[in-house]
């Protein structure tokens, strides 16, 4: 086996390590909820991902924090349209993680992300950013496609994995597999 089926390996038994990833979620909990680290967690995720230990490639390490998303409760009146407390988003948890990597580094353009941990109140995710205006990445014919204009922002428009994933139309992959859109409602009134 090469060195990455040995990481990949690793993370498919995470009971096997507990004392050790206790500990090191005890560290990211003391962290700021957003920060830039030096290299991925999980090297074979990352270069699966598209991640290249090269100039231009920044790793984010995101917090998001579990549970229901319902606003606080009300305080003054509200006519009744208006007093909906639950705030039920379409999007994944890892989603919101990229969206708010990439507002706190703007001039970087998500690439994609992937699961490092969760306890009870918090998941983390390291996502993958590539800085579009590297000299290293423009000239690089396999990733400067990112630097053009259509691709600009993409992460809010469900591009990456993750937001096609949210939205339905990332396919599985294997023998027989089934897309997933068009949606059920859709495949109803074809039906008929």
């Amino acid at each position: 086996m090469g060195m990455y089926k040995y990481i990949r390996e690793a993370w498919k038994n995470p009971k096997q390590n507990i004392e050790f990833l206790r500990s090191r979620m005890m560290e990211w909990k003391a962290e700021p909820a957003t920060i830039r680290i030096k290299r991925p967690t999980r090297l074979d995720r990352a270069r699966s991902l598209g991640y290249k230990a090269k100039q231009g490639f920044i790793i984010v390490r995101q917090r998001v924090d579990r549970g229901g998303r319902k606003k606080p409760k009300f305080m003054r009146g509200r006519r009744p349209k208006r007093m909906s407390r639950r705030k039920d988003l379409k999007i994944s948890y890892q989603v919101v993680a990229e969206q708010r990597a990439a507002e706190k580094f703007p001039n970087l353009e998500v690439l994609n992300s992937y699961f490092v941990g969760k306890d009870g109140r918090h998941y983390w995710y390291e996502i993958v950013m590539v800085d579009k205006a590297h000299p290293n990445i423009i000239a690089d014919k396999n990733i400067n496609w990112i630097m053009q204009k259509q691709h600009r922002g993409r992460v809010y428009r469900g591009l990456t994995a993750a937001g096609k994933r949210s939205r339905g139309i990332l396919t599985h992959k294997g023998k027989g597999a089934e897309k997933l859109r068009p949606s059920m409602r859709a495949k109803s009134r074809l039906a008929k």
